[in-house]
């Protein structure tokens, strides 16, 4: 035989029927649930769970694009203005480390492109220091008037 206080015997479908969903079947053992006006049972501590909270929107989040400053710092490079090119290759290195945003390589192309160009203008000024002072030195006294 079976017993009838049982909630999760079958029953053909007839007769009782087992609690519907969110009761608790009487188990035979103390209910461990607190009871307003009561306190809780001595040693006995509740667990605290916090929610996981999720972006609102489901996805995850983009970083905000190109940085402009590697942008900028790219095409003052290839056009000649070395120095300015320069300057916002690092300024855009530091804000693309901080913010997370892309262009890296492009402000890397442009302190890259800007040393070298600037390199190249110093030594082409010294290479026309260096051969104006050559010529200058000639010595002018052999060639006389008559």
């Amino acid at each position: 035989m079976t017993d009838p206080n049982n909630p999760y015997r079958y029953d053909g479908g007839q007769g009782n029927q087992s609690p519907s969903y969110g009761t608790q079947p009487n188990s035979g053992y103390p209910n461990t649930t607190q009871q307003p006006g009561y306190q809780s049972q001595a040693g006995y501590q509740g667990q605290n769970y916090q929610a996981q909270s999720y972006p609102a929107t489901g996805y995850a989040t983009q970083p905000a694009g190109t940085n402009g400053m590697a942008i900028a710092s790219l095409i003052c490079s290839i056009v000649g203005v070395s120095l300015v090119g320069v300057i916002l290759g690092h300024i855009a290195l530091n804000q693309i480390k901080s913010t997370g945003q892309e262009g890296k390589g492009l402000a890397l192309a442009g302190v890259i492109i800007g040393y070298i160009s600037m390199a190249a203008f110093i030594l082409w000024i010294l290479f026309v220091v260096i051969l104006a002072a050559g010529s200058s030195s000639f010595d002018t006294t052999t060639f006389s008037s008559f």
